[in-house]
């Protein structure tokens, strides 16, 4: 402990304590000011800063000074690109600091377990790998400049329908493997000084007050040893939660909080200790903002060319049919779509972003083109079909060589605070895709949205390319890669399904009243579509260039290795196309022999790599023995079975380019703990194969369910495999059942006394 944070804790009297775990208003803490103790200030968000000028609130009603509008973590996670991130990590960090910010809320972690999810546009990815990574980057770059980050919201708050009081009930490996996965690996690694709790309740308890996920999960499984805050109003009882190891109440409770803390401490509900835990946190957060120097070095021109640079990355391009992009300056180009004058290109809640500067595409486009032309096309406001517009797009589109249309999900189709109903885009721009593809083939369409659309005209589109919510330097961003400033080199951090019903979450979202049932478990985006063999619209993963790549020479450090070592990947890359251009190298891992069901594959490695035309670069991937296990809820641990695993690299889920096969041995093999209902083929498949063999000739070898030689040359010649396969799934009770003598049944329990004894 700090020796000025345990002077304080020896000052403060209960009361000041007590007060100290709840906020002076509504960004900043308590100062009690009798022993210099400073209020320290935090404030949104995750893509800029949201620092409000006036009175505060949380909607966003009173403006918030000029901030950098980076994209949002949709659009952060296409890059795929942790060195990126973290600059946009130290931005964050350096303009909080030059306001006074001491934590910064975010980044946000959680999983998109269905794409209605209206906050999906805060959040990375479908993948808790990816998720974590880039989660760990955003952290460490906004620590790196003297300012906490506030890892939310923990966790398993994957909706905005009832996010205040519905239970989300997920099962343990479900958990632990897809929904906690993502905050493990950024706790572990970056150690944010926040950790944020979320509204809901998870498996009948509120987040605030869940000492299993606060502390027995948080802190001492993962060693995480900083403060925990609420969501703004996620606290259910106050004492409950101080008791949980939920340290920071915001915003003020104006007293309430504090009087319940005093109250549970004087009837003996609450022990003191807890309370001292909660403060010292509390007072380590204080000095540790606070040591911090002046910031001096900070330009704000800069920082927009970095928004530009990252919002660059973050595009993807979808489609590209007969290389109709990147477009030369010399085409008569149709700028169509009022979103290219009035860009969406941030997402709608508690981190709107007052952005320093905003360009548009419009403005952007007509610098590189020698002929722009424009057109509305619809009303942004309405979603009912303006004839008028879509006539004089259509004609727009009729007189240029390409038209370049702008369409999207306007704010009010997703938020903070609210699900989607449907993957639709407004009507409005459906009718206007149509109208115009019909005058003018050659058509480029521009997505801004937080998280994908359904696409019924993708047949007859011949580019497309998903902006995502570019920041304030988006529509610039669009303009570089329309162009071939750069080539494209975002990649999906999510699917994009058909339809909303292919989603595994459909029936199940968002859920029955305040209960939603997470029952399509582990198999949460690209792990259910490729394991349930449903083609998606595009995968994840999928993200096109104007240069082309191939792979080639994988080879693997080991290819038999213990579950304690590490083993190395390593693929040749080389660019064969004209243009420099980057490259996302995925790895995936398959169980070959899995003893539970487990997805077709799933993602453990990635790495993204920049290249000259024609040249080759080698990309080293590491897997740990994580990558091969998977949570095993009897054993309360992350289990490795011993057997073959297949690694499979490639440029999506869906395009594996590479195979290796390693074996692992196991070093702490799975028991199989034997009863009288253990059946016989799951013990022939088990460490005890042998003793049963030896247990069935010595006491059955006269029983008809017992094989013999006959039985077993007539099941290899096809001849019947009824017996063997009425004997695979028998319980060795059976066995008693049909030679019925005490000495069969004693032997029996010997048998099963001998395995268990084994373990």
């Amino acid at each position: 402990m700090n020796n000025q944070v345990n002077q304080w804790l020896n000052e403060l009297t209960i009361e000041e304590k007590a007060e100290l775990c709840s906020g002076k208003d509504f960004w900043t803490t308590q100062a009690v000011e009798r022993l210099g103790i400073p209020s320290i200030m935090m404030t949104d968000g995750p893509h800029g800063l949201r620092k409000q000028a006036g009175e505060s609130d949380h909607l966003g009603l009173n403006e918030s000074v000029p901030a950098t509008c980076f994209p949002s973590a949709v659009g952060l996670a296409s890059t795929w690109n942790r060195d990126l991130i973290y600059d946009v990590g130290v931005a964050l960090g350096k303009e909080a600091r030059k306001e006074g910010v001491s934590v910064l809320l975010g980044p946000g972690a959680n999983i998109k377990r269905s794409p209605l999810c209206g906050r999906n546009f805060e959040y990375f990815s479908e993948d808790p790998y990816v998720s974590a990574q880039l989660a760990a980057a955003h952290i460490k770059g906004v620590q790196s400049a003297g300012v906490g980050a506030s890892l939310k919201h923990f966790a398993v708050n994957n909706q905005e329908h009832r996010r205040m009081s519905v239970d989300a009930i997920v099962d343990e490996r479900t958990l632990r493997e897809i929904y906690l996965a993502s905050f493990e690996g950024a706790v572990k690694e970056a150690q944010p000084w926040t950790v944020m709790c979320s509204y809901n309740l998870v498996n009948g308890e509120y987040a605030s007050e869940h000492k299993r996920l606060l502390t027995t999960i948080l802190r001492d499984e993962w060693g995480f040893d900083g403060l925990v805050v609420s969501d703004w109003g996620a606290v259910n009882e106050r004492a409950a939660g101080v008791a949980a190891g939920m340290d920071l109440e915001m915003p003020t409770s104006n007293g309430v909080g504090t009087q319940k803390i005093l109250d549970a401490i004087e009837k003996g509900e609450l022990d003191e200790q807890a309370l001292d835990r909660a403060v010292t946190r509390i007072l380590d957060l204080v000095i540790k903002s606070t040591s911090q120097k002046d910031l001096t070095d900070f330009d704000m021109d800069a920082q927009h060319q970095l928004a530009r640079k990252v919002a660059r990355e973050a595009v993807v391009l979808l489609k590209n049919e007969s290389q109709l992009l990147p477009l030369e300056k010399s085409q008569r180009v149709a700028v169509i779509g009022e979103l290219a004058k009035k860009p969406r290109y941030q997402g709608g809640g508690s981190s709107h972003i007052n952005p320093y500067q905003l360009d548009n595409a419009y403005d952007e486009l007509a610098r590189f083109a020698d002929s722009v032309s424009y057109a509305q096309g619809y009303d942004l406001e309405k979603d009912k079909v303006d004839d008028q517009l879509i006539q004089e797009a259509t004609e727009c589109a009729r007189k240029s060589e390409v038209a370049v249309l702008f369409v999207g999900l306007p704010d009010r189709y997703e938020s903070e605070g609210f699900d989607r109903d449907h993957m639709s885009l407004p009507t409005n721009h459906e009718a206007l895709i149509r109208s115009v593809l019909d005058a003018q083939p050659n058509t480029i369409v521009i997505l801004s949205n937080g998280s994908p659309v359904e696409m019924p005209w993708v047949d007859d589109v011949p580019a497309i390319i998903e902006g995502y919510l570019g920041g304030q330097a988006g529509g610039g961003a669009v303009a570089d890669i329309l162009f071939g400033v750069e080539s494209p080199s975002g990649k999906l951090a999510e699917t994009f399904p058909v339809r909303v019903e292919d989603n595994p979450s459909y029936l199940y979202f968002p859920g029955e009243g305040d209960r939603v049932e997470y029952r399509e478990g582990i198999f949460v985006g690209y792990r259910y579509y490729d394991t349930k063999k449903v083609k998606p619209l595009f995968p994840f993963g999928h993200g096109l260039s104007y240069t082309t790549f191939s792979y080639e020479n994988m080879t693997v450090s080991s290819r038999e290795l213990n579950e304690s070592d590490k083993v190395t990947v390593t693929i040749q890359i080389k660019n064969t196309g004209s243009v420099k251009g980057k490259e996302i190298v995925q790895l995936y891992v398959h169980d070959k022999h899995s003893s539970v069901v487990r997805p077709e594959k799933e993602l453990k490695a990635f790495d993204k790599v920049e290249l000259e035309p024609g040249e080759t670069k080698e990309v080293d991937l590491e897997l740990d023995r994580r990558a091969f296990a998977y949570y095993n809820t009897d054993k309360e641990d992350w289990t490795v079975e011993s057997g073959e695993f297949e690694l499979r690299v490639g440029s999506s889920s869906a395009d594996i380019a590479l195979t290796e096969t390693i074996s692992i041995t196991s070093s702490k093999p799975t028991t199989f703990k034997v009863t009288r209902n253990s059946t016989i083929g799951d013990l022939m498949q088990s460490e005890h194969a042998e003793k049963l063999n030896q247990f069935l000739e010595r006491h059955f070898s006269d029983s008809p369910f017992t094989p013999d030689e006959e039985t077993e040359a007539k099941s290899e010649e096809g001849g019947s495999d009824m017996m063997s396969e009425m004997l695979k799934y028998m319980p060795l009770r059976a066995l008693v059942n049909f030679q019925p003598s005490k000495e069969a049944n004693e032997a029996l329990e010997q048998f099963i006394k001998k395995c268990n004894q084994s373990e």
